[in-house]
């Protein structure tokens, strides 16, 4: 079993031995409680073993971390998750093991495991929606570093983007990642070029109805992502890049982004593939799932 535990909603899938859904539901989110947010985690695994008839294990994926100094929960923007024993208090009310990561490491191992990425070695996961976020997973094992920020490229700066726009980050800094190639970033860049303000989609449509704005900052997104993850590639080295989040519906990445990242990254070629998420949204709860099982 995987849950997906998000800002908004809570959702659980069980998975059989050949990686086949067999049950899946989800809840709202009881934003700002933590205790209901735990027993309605524990409320759906106990509901869905019921009408499985069955005890599996179990794998949670959270916007956050463990910190591995503290074991409390880091860096969620989930707020209320912050400090606080997530995993423990799963582990005590479920009386078995829980293996709990960051969504983005459960997104990119989805992908590895019987995904887009399927078969590779070393795959780097992209999420580019509301925010931007990463992840790494080497021979079927998630990467997640000492300091449980493998992968986190978001609050990295953009690299070679001295000439652009630098906007404030939540984190503090100017200029990350996340201020360019987030959706929420897009927006914010085109607010301030337009005055306007328009969704990421919408942003998409108005470039196809001639948005001279519009069109030149999509334009301008292709390179900032070819440069963000010219950088990915300089450090990493990744067989394959799967890009998730809403961004990752944009069609025209997956055209444009190789043609030119060749531009920024410190070779004589380029063989790293960059594709689509087979499982879409559904990545991140079938990632958890398999974090559950590889845990054993």
């Amino acid at each position: 079993m995987g849950i997906d535990l998000g800002g908004t909603k809570i959702e659980i899938i069980a998975l059989d031995a050949s990686g086949e859904q067999i049950y899946r539901r989800r809840v709202d989110t009881p934003k700002g409680d933590y205790p209901a947010t735990v027993d309605a985690i524990v409320s759906l695994i106990n509901q869905c073993e019921e009408a499985l008839n069955g005890r599996g294990t179990i794998g949670v994926g959270i916007p956050g971390a463990v910190s591995r100094k503290t074991g409390l929960i880091k860096n969620a923007n989930s707020t209320w998750l912050i400090g606080e024993d997530l995993q423990g208090d799963l582990t005590t009310a479920l009386q078995r093991p829980v293996a709990l990561q960051n969504d983005a490491n459960c997104f990119v191992l989805s992908e590895a495991v019987d995904g887009s990425a399927a078969g590779a070695q070393c795959v780097f996961g992209v999420i580019i929606g509301t925010g931007c976020g990463g992840g790494i997973v080497f021979g079927g094992q998630v990467i997640s570093g000492v300091n449980a920020i493998g992968g986190e490229w978001g609050h990295n700066p953009l690299p070679w983007s001295c000439e652009e726009t630098q906007l404030d980050c939540y984190c503090g800094l100017i200029g990350c990642n996340e201020t360019f190639l987030s959706g929420s970033g897009l927006e914010r860049h085109y607010q301030q070029r337009s005055g306007k303000n328009l969704t990421a989609k919408q942003i998409e449509a108005a470039a196809l109805q001639g948005d001279e704005t519009a069109e030149k900052l999509l334009d301008d997104y292709v390179i900032w992502l070819a440069k963000g993850l010219a950088a990915v590639i300089n450090v990493v080295d990744p067989d394959v890049i799967v890009l998730g989040g809403g961004m990752s519906n944009f069609s025209r990445l997956y055209a444009e982004v190789p043609t030119i990242w060749h531009q920024w990254v410190f070779s004589d070629q380029v063989d790293t593939r960059l594709v689509a998420p087979k499982f879409g949204d559904s990545s991140g709860v079938r990632g958890a799932a398999w974090l559950g099982k590889s845990a054993l």
